[in-house]
Order: C-alpha cells, then sequence, then structure tokens
C-alpha cells in the first residue's frame, strides 16, 4: 500500500476530527518516511503518550507500511501557544 501525503492527512483529519493536520515527507518523495502535525480538541486531557497512542490507532495501517513515522499532536489551545497566536 502506497502511503501519498495527501491520504496520510484525509485519515487523520477523518479518525481524529482534526481541526488542522499536516504531513511532510522527510523521504525525499519516495512515501517512506513522514512528520506529522496533527491539531484536535480530541486530544483535551489526555497526556502526550495517550495522544500518541490515538494517532497510531487512527493510522495503524497506513504507518505499517512506512518506514518512520514522526508526530507532533496538540490540542488547539496548544497550537495557538505554540505559534504566539493566543
Amino acid at each position: 500500500m502506497a502511503v501519498t501525503k495527501e491520504s496520510l492527512e484525509e485519515v487523520l483529519r477523518e479518525k481524529l476530527s482534526a481541526d488542522y493536520v499536516v504531513a511532510t515527507d522527510t523521504s525525499g518523495g519516495c512515501g517512506q518516511s513522514f512528520n506529522v502535525i496533527i491539531v484536535s480538541s480530541v486530544f483535551e486531557g489526555k497526556t502526550l503518550l495517550q495522544k500518541h497512542q490515538m494517532v497510531n490507532s487512527a493510522a495503524k495501517a497506513e504507518i505499517a507500511a512506512l518506514h518512520a513515522f514522526s508526530q507532533k499532536t496538540y490540542t488547539p489551545a496548544q497550537w495557538e501557544e505554540q505559534n504566539g497566536t493566543s
């Protein structure tokens, strides 16, 4: 199964009701390594480990097809604070 930036973003957006998702192909275009940023209110009150488990569960099939996967997860408030927009 080929994983694309668009397919990965769509799965995460849909399954996590994400407000913002951006996937970056870090494999030079072959689609084997991605860094993702996910902002979702479903992360409210969750620990970092719980958030990452939620992402891993939501994108289990896609992650299994990859060589490397890195994620950063934020609640909307954390994202605003991170970007200095609060």
